[in-house]
């Protein structure tokens, strides 16, 4: 098999384990990990350009944890759905949440006719602290 058949099929391999997890945040190193338990060794260089380009195509939500320390990446499961919220995302525990309010509609739309831009809701995410951790 030469080399671009093997890189894709290493791309299809990463797809399908992300898509079937989509519930689960990857980090480039627990991607890697788990493609590993599977009997697939991937490279993290491999990975981590799949990743950026199925976030660069809208498959998958790509989070910067605070601080800016690592990144981590989630399967869209439907992204039309996606567009129309804003999203928050736990730093404690990881959680994330889809948010439908009408304030935030406000919000956007503030944003929009006041000052002429318009938000990309699918690349959305407001960081906290999510009430479980706060009452932990």
């Amino acid at each position: 098999m030469n080399k671009a058949g093997y890189k894709t099929k290493q791309k299809l391999l990463i797809e399908n384990l992300i898509s079937d997890n989509a519930d689960v945040h990857y980090t480039v190193d627990s991607l890697t990990q788990e493609l590993s338990k599977k009997g697939t060794s991937v490279g993290r260089t491999t990975v981590y350009r799949c990743l950026e380009k199925m976030a660069q195509e809208g498959k998958v939500r790509k989070y910067v944890n605070s601080a800016g320390e690592s990144v981590c990446y989630q399967y869209i499961t439907n992204a039309d759905e996606c567009r129309e919220h804003f999203h928050l995302k736990c730093e404690k525990c990881g959680k994330l949440i889809h948010v439908d309010c009408k304030h935030i509609d406000e919000l956007s739309t503030h944003i929009e006719m006041e000052h002429s831009f318009s938000v990309d809701r699918l690349k959305t995410v407001l960081y906290g602290i999510c009430g479980e951790c706060r009452n932990k």
